[in-house]
This record gives C-alpha cells, sequence and structure tokens, in this order.
C-alpha cells in the first residue's frame, strides 16, 4: 500500500481537523470549533462571504418573484373526442387533434394573451409545461403560434402531467363495460386492468406539483440576472389530470372531486396570485363559473381565503371541518 502524506493548513492542526477522504482521493479539511460542533467549509474549504457581495446577498435573503398565474389547458378536440373506436387502432398517446382541436388551441392562446395584456405591463413572458401525449403537444404547438419568440421563457415535456392510463382499448365493448363498473365502483378509486386509478394519478401528479413549487420557489423561469413578477405558468394536459392537479394542490377531498366536471377542449382554468401571494381561482373566475365547474360552498369559502392569504399560512377556519366533526353544533350546550 502506498504511503498517505497529509499537510494541513495554516492555523488548523491535526487535532482538530477532521479529515473526509473523498472518492477522488482527495482530503477536505474543515475546522471543529471549541464546542466540537462541525462547520463545514464549501469548496474544499474556501469559505464564501455572501456579505461581502450586497447583489448576491440580496437575492439569497429575498425570494424570487412568484408567478402571476398558473394557467391550466385542456388540449383541444382530439380524434378520440369524437370516435371512441378510434382507441381500439390507435395508441391512447399517438391520438391526434381535429382540424377543430387545432382552431380550439389557436383561440386559447389568443385569450390567454388577451387576459395577460390586461395587465398593461411590457416584460410580461409565458412558460409551458406540457404532457408528451400528440394531442396536448399538437395543443400547444397551435397555442404557441400567438405568442412571439421573446414572449416564451422556456417550456418542459413533462410524463406526470399525462391522461389516466385507461388500459388496453382494443375490446370496445369491455372498455364499455369498465367504465360502467367504475360509476358504480366510485370515479376516484377504481383502477382499470392494466391502467390507472384517479387515485394512481393522484401520487404523480403528486410529485410535479412538488417539483414545479421547488421550480417557483428557486425561480427556475427566471433568466439570470432577472426577478421577473410577470411570468405566466401554462400546463397544457387533460380533463381528469388537471382536475386531480386542482385537488392535490387544494387539498381538496375525493367527494369535493368526484363533484368536479370537465372543462371543454380547448378549455381553461385560471389560478391568479392573491393579494397575499397565493393563487385562488376566484382572482378570475367568477362563483358562477366555478359553481358550474363543481365547487361547492365550503369550496368557494375557501377560494375567498386564497385570495387574502400567505405562502405558508393555515386555514385553521377551513369549513370542511364542519363535514367531518358533527358534533360542533353541540358546542356550548349544558352538561
Amino acid at each position: 500500500m502506498a504511503a498517505l502524506f497529509l499537510t494541513f493548513p495554516p492555523g488548523i492542526s491535526r487535532s482538530n481537523c477532521r479529515i473526509n477522504l473523498l472518492a477522488s482521493d482527495y482530503i477536505k479539511c474543515s475546522k471543529i470549533s471549541p464546542n466540537h460542533s462541525s462547520v463545514e467549509l464549501p469548496g474544499n474549504g474556501q469559505a464564501h462571504f455572501p456579505e461581502k457581495n450586497p447583489l448576491k446577498s440580496s437575492s439569497v435573503l429575498s425570494p424570487p418573484p412568484r408567478p402571476r398565474r398558473i394557467i391550466l389547458v385542456r388540449h383541444g378536440e382530439s380524434q378520440g373526442n369524437v370516435d371512441e373506436s378510434v382507441y381500439t387502432t390507435v395508441a391512447d398517446p399517438k391520438i391526434a387533434l381535429t382540424e377543430k382541436g387545432k382552431s380550439q388551441a389557436v383561440e386559447c392562446g389568443k385569450r390567454i394573451r388577451m387576459m395577460i395584456e390586461k395587465d398593461k405591463v411590457d416584460d410580461w413572458k409565458v412558460y409551458f409545461y406540457v404532457s408528451p401525449y400528440r394531442r396536448t403537444l399538437e395543443t400547444l404547438r397551435n397555442l404557441g403560434r400567438v405568442f412571439e419568440r421573446s414572449r416564451i421563457a422556456g417550456l418542459r415535456e413533462e410524463p406526470r402531467l399525462r391522461e389516466q392510463d385507461f388500459g388496453n382499448f382494443q375490446d370496445r365493448e369491455k372498455m364499455r363495460v369498465e367504465k360502467g363498473v367504475r360509476m358504480r365502483y366510485g370515479r376516484f378509486f377504481y383502477r382499470f386492468p392494466n391502467g390507472e386509478s384517479a387515485a394512481d394519478v393522484y401520487d404523480r401528479i403528486t410529485g410535479f406539483r412538488e417539483t414545479l413549487r421547488a421550480d417557483i420557489d428557486i425561480g427556475r423561469f427566471q433568466p439570470p440576472g432577472e426577478r421577473n413578477p410577470n411570468m405566466n405558468i401554462v400546463i397544457v394536459s387533460h380533463g381528469l389530470t388537471l382536475r386531480v392537479f386542482l385537488m392535490r394542490w387544494y387539498k381538496w377531498t375525493v367527494e369535493q372531486y368526484q363533484g368536479l366536471h370537465n372543462f371543454d377542449n380547448g378549455g381553461m382554468i385560471v389560478m391568479e396570485k392573491g393579494y397575499g401571494g397565493r393563487y385562488s381561482l376566484l382572482m378570475h373566475h367568477t362563483e358562477e363559473e366555478l359553481r358550474e365547474f363543481g365547487l361547492t360552498d365550503e369550496m368557494l369559502i375557501d377560494q375567498e381565503w386564497q385570495k387574502l392569504a400567505k405562502p405558508g399560512e393555515l386555514n385553521y377556519d377551513c369549513p370542511t371541518m364542519n363535514s367531518f366533526f358533527t358534533h360542533f353544533s353541540e358546542e356550548g350546550c349544558a352538561n
């Protein structure tokens, strides 16, 4: 075995140096404080002092601005929406848009642009997440025709945004029977043979949501040196997947989810930043629109709270509690 000779930086003796032998066979020393707690020095012992760099320090202390909106877009009309028999010969991920679906996508892009331009700001941008299915990719391509290159901050193809896997569609009659069984069993928990349940979609959407929140928290949409508060996130996906996304984001119950309706092909739901920094559906949509989508009184009350609340706050007066704990109405009664 070859001999190993160690040298120590000035001011650090063998007795107060912890040695870490890394896989690359170099020595990393970190000074031990008098109370024996370890103080790690990044960069193999080279300490950095952000307080000496005001610009860098301020960027660390101040979080990047949150996007102004998260816009959920359902793909345009597809061949499968018009004729379910297409699924017996074409794999679900390869189902294309109809000509009407392409026009719906363009019109959706125009509505998004018109909504953003009402902000009366010059530096707005859009960033896209898209399901890898053909019908969602075609929706994004047609929707994106409305935006100049300078307005598009970027895009990411995200497999977790794919449609619920309904299994093999080759036997049309069998799928009709399975969908009937799903309605009796429950739309959220029923898993199609060789496919997924909505609960399975919920699990993968949970992972995507954490990725999205991390992207927002670190400002991944911002080019180096920019801190633009007028960023708009557009998520192009599928009806069920987007309903599950909203369920996961707002912590709706299974019963509340099952009361929701699909929005139209080429339609959108807008989560807009409220006065405290959280996202509320009531910042853009009317109460009537949200009731038509399926929101209950309790869900609307929570959306009002979302308009004013700050990120990280909890709604301690959540009205959903009353549906779980019915004995609250008895409080205050004489024993």
